[in-house]
């Protein structure tokens, strides 16, 4: 068969002549780039015609000096941001764009618009409301086509794993309400004649999905901005820095305006950085470090004509071969998301200047996978190549957004690093970014915490850093995503005390917040090398199942030195945490109080607890991943009259967890504190002496077993380590730790709950002390939900645990609950409960209209679980499944 190439040093255009292959030669300037015409860029022909209007523009030329929100930007971000923040009644909105409108990333985008594909409730929400956006909300008010083709989307799965995967995905995403068809390979041939599928096992086909000409998607909202919501648009408005000040008296400063290149200053309430590739080096000239986009080499094919090519046809995706493919002019336009992308100007900021660019493409590394793609259409090989693109698309560490107000630096709002997924999900980054500023808290009914900002940290913005995860960002948007799949690239930036030894133990290690920490241990030596995956049973399930038993029957010993510490001192310290604290969590020294924070719309923002070590000295441990969520939660509340300061000790503290019903025996061999639970009962903290060291010692489990963690002083981490293993104990890891909790159903914020949960909701309102003198931030709401779940009989949503009763089926997330055949809820959260005999998970369970989620209404159903196109009986139950009376934590 005939297996086209491209050369490095040129582009060859294909044709076949006579029976036998023969080369032509297309011409191509020097530097690799093809020359832009009307036929070359999806929807240039739009851009073409309005650079005349630009020469007769009635926007104005000189921005205000005045604007109660700026917009930089002005790419679909910044203009869907700008329109739904005018839509919404947000006065004095302007957008400032350094050049010309799409001149960025935008106007290069394939314009794929597709709902399905994503394991994010959020991420097919804002898909979903984004296409209809384009295809009814804006022609609707503007009287002007935005671009939108309903032609549909098929996704092909060709290997086994992609099909169990994406009838999970399937799943998931129909019960969101995405209206997903599994359909035969021979389907697919009537659909899109030209698709190879001899090798497919089956499509996923939306017939409402399309694609959209971003160039007049942008437009179209840039129209209704203007014209409906009196957004001002100006272009060549490069903005040079953003000020801030510190004068409202809070400890974080604030935004007051933007400074543009030409001098020209405007003061502003807030900025919206939507400043795409450029967006870190503004965050950066105001003192915002954790933006860490990176842009990476895009490449997209256009053929020449293909008479067969019909307009009509869908978009297809193939994962497996790295491509998407879709009718573009009279040929086809085949995109590709290789497996190894390539990071561009990594070591220096994005040129200002470069504006509608275009990069030198690589034709030595696209060869092969231009080979593989045009297996997928073979007619393809029979025709020349009208252009091969190549531009650049930002990316960032975890391949979802950047969104959100900067932690530490209040009204400075971004939303950037769209994976290209900029034109896919742009409506639904306004609609968010819209709200979020205007009421100044996310939406209560998007769960935000995996698009956050303040889940990043300042060393993922260093050059090495980036240069290395952008190009495997990129190449994760194609990999099968198995419930074990990590990152690869940018490894080892931070690690415990504890690294060495550990991986003498055979640890096999994890990115936890980029902290290297084992997810279970081999008898060998440990390694990051990559693993065989499945969504079966894995290799090292047997050493996961160990560690899981031997801390359900004797004890283990974790490393947890990734989670967040603070320390918070000062005479106001106890009174400002106890005002953030569901729980009453000032009175007792020594004491350690499991709590909520909520926000003043009563949903949820942590989940931690709080150590009183002195009336003037409190220790807040939280998650890793909410690191900079919870310290920014707490300097946000504090002000220049309440006396008291949060530090950050989380990296001057190791933290060993011995866990398991034989860890005070093993504990006490170790110190000369008494251990009994007369000196020493449950939740309480203590200094004792471990050999030569001094560790801080609470008696407390993220388990369900008896247990201590052990907050050591850096310095001192490996005398207490080599002390307890000259007893001996088994090590165990986070897959262990994961299952054990989940055994017992304790929660986690931003994994199984998250912001738009209240207490009650999550089943946590036992922490709740309403008689607190100084009550807490958002007690009202939470006593109005109670009163009207006690009126009502019972809440409409809540949390249960879910125990699948066949022992085989593995859960991860996503997965579809069932009650009397209908679709209730997803799973949240998931492992293996060895214990238990079963998979077990966490659901928030949506009662329907007429019921309440209580007792009677978890015993009378009939409960079924969906996992890969097939349904298995499970269990509920409020309460913990394993010890529900919490009396092992407590003997």
């Amino acid at each position: 068969m005939f297996q086209a190439r491209i050369c490095r040093s040129r582009l060859f255009r294909w044709q076949l002549a006579s029976g036998s292959p023969q080369l032509k030669r297309a011409k191509i300037p020097p530097n690799g780039r093809l020359p832009v015409t009307q036929n070359f860029i999806p929807g240039f022909a739009t851009l073409f015609s309005l650079t005349s209007e630009r020469q007769f523009s009635t926007l104005k030329k000189i921005p205000p000096s005045q604007a109660n929100v700026v917009v930089v930007g002005g790419g679909i971000i910044g203009t869907s941001v700008a329109y739904h923040l005018g839509k919404s009644g947000v006065a004095d909105v302007i957008l400032l764009e350094q050049d010309a409108l799409t001149s960025g990333t935008t106007w290069h985008a394939a314009g794929l618009v597709n709902t399905f594909g994503s394991m994010s409730e959020t991420s097919i929400n804002m898909r979903r409301y984004t296409r209809d956006l384009y295809a009814n909300i804006l022609p609707e008010e503007t009287d002007q086509d935005a671009g939108f083709r309903d032609v549909g989307f098929i996704e092909l799965a060709c290997d086994p794993d992609r099909l169990y995967y994406y009838r999970k995905v399937a799943a998931f995403n129909r019960y969101l309400g995405v209206d997903v068809r599994e359909i035969s390979p021979e389907q697919v041939k009537e659909l899109f004649p030209l698709c190879e599928t001899s090798d497919v096992l089956a499509g996923f086909h939306v017939p409402t999905d399309g694609r959209v000409n971003p160039v007049d998607a942008t437009m179209a909202l840039k129209k209704a901005a203007t014209k409906l919501y009196g957004v001002e648009v100006f272009e060549k408005s490069r903005v040079a820095r953003v000020a801030k000040d510190y004068s409202r008296g809070s400890v974080l400063p604030h935004v007051t305006g933007v400074e543009l290149e030409s001098g020209h200053e405007i003061q502003a309430n807030v900025v919206v950085n939507c400043a795409g590739m450029w967006a870190r080096t503004l965050g950066e000239s105001c003192g915002v470090d954790t933006i860490p986009n990176q842009a990476a080499e895009h490449y997209y094919v256009i053929t020449d004509a293909m008479p067969e090519v019909d307009p009509s046809w869908p978009v297809i995706e193939d994962s497996s071969k790295c491509v998407y493919i879709r009718p573009e002019g009279a040929g086809l336009l085949v995109g590709l998301f290789e497996w190894d992308g390539a990071s561009w100007n990594s070591d220096k900021d994005i040129p200002k200047d470069f504006s509608f660019g275009q990069l030198d493409p690589d034709w030595e590394r696209l060869g092969p996978y231009i080979e593989e793609a045009y297996q997928r259409v073979p007619a393809c090989q029979d025709v020349g190549i009208q252009a091969l693109f190549c531009g650049p698309e930002s990316f960032t560490p975890d391949n979802m957004p950047v969104m959100g107000e900067a932690p530490y630096l209040q009204n400075f709002y971004v939303a950037a690093g769209m994976n290209s997924l900029g034109i896919t999900q742009g409506g639904g980054v306004g609609k968010i970014m819209a709200e979020w500023i205007q009421k100044g808290h996310p939406p209560l009914d998007w769960d935000v915490t995996g698009i956050n900002i303040n889940r990043f940290h300042s060393y993922q913005t260093n050059p090495e850093y980036r240069k290395a995860r952008a190009g495997d960002a990129l190449g994760h948007t194609y990999k099968v995503h198995y419930p074990d799949s990590q990152y690869h690239s940018a490894r080892n930036a931070k690690q415990s005390i504890f690294h060495e030894r550990l991986l003498e133990k055979g640890a096999y290690m994890k990115s936890v917040s980029g902290w290297e920490s084992p997810g279970w241990y081999n008898n060998d030596r440990g390694s990051n090398e990559p693993l065989q995956h499945s969504f079966g049973r894995e290799s090292w399930f047997p050493q996961w199942e160990a560690e899981h038993m031997a801390c359900r029957n004797n004890v283990v010993l974790f490393d947890m030195s990734f989670m967040s510490k603070f320390l918070v001192q000062g005479c106001d310290a106890g009174s400002f945490l106890n005002r953030l604290s569901t729980a009453k969590v000032a009175g007792e020294d020594n004491k350690i109080t499991y709590t909520q924070w909520l926000n003043e719309q009563g949903t949820i923002e942590a989940d931690l607890t709080v150590t009183q070590l002195s009336p003037q000295e409190f220790i807040v441990v939280a998650t890793d991943t909410m690191h900079h969520h919870v310290l920014s939660h707490m300097k946000r509340r504090l002000s220049r009259d309440i006396h008291a300061t949060v530090t950050d000790i989380t990296g001057q503290y190791a933290q060993l967890n011995l866990q398991g019903p034989q860890s005070r025996s093993l504990l006490q061999q170790l110190t000369t504190t008494d251990l009994s639970t007369e000196s020493f009962p449950f939740r309480h903290a203590t200094t004792i002496d471990i050999g030569l060291a001094r560790v801080l010692c609470m008696r407390i489990t993220y388990v369900g077993e008896l247990g201590y963690e052990l907050f050591i002083p850096t310095e001192q981490a490996l005398h207490v380590y080599d002390r307890i293993q000259s007893i001996g104990v088994q090590s165990a890891g986070l897959r262990a730790l994961g299952s054990l909790r989940m055994e017992k159903g304790y929660r986690d914020y931003g994994h199984d709950i998250d912001g738009t949960d209240t207490v009650l909701q999550a089943g946590l309102g036992f922490t709740c002390d309403f008689n607190k003198d100084s009550g807490f931030i958002g007690m009202e709401q939470v006593l109005q939900e109670k009163a009207q779940s006690k009126e009502q009989g019972g809440l409409q949503v809540k949390m249960a645990q879910i125990l699948v009763t066949d022992p085989e089926p593995l859960l991860s997330h996503g997965e579809v609950l069932w009650r009397d055949g209908q679709r209730i809820s997803e799973i949240r959260a998931s492992s293996y409960g060895h214990f238990l005999n079963g998979a077990v998970g966490l659901a928030m369970i949506q009662a329907p209209s007429g019921f309440r989620v209580n007792k009677d209404f978890i015993k009378s159903g009939d409960w079924q679980i969906e996992i890969a196109n097939k349904r298995f009986p499970c269990q509920l139950s409020f309460a913990p499944m394993y010890d529900p009376k919490s009396l092992k934590v407590k003997v």
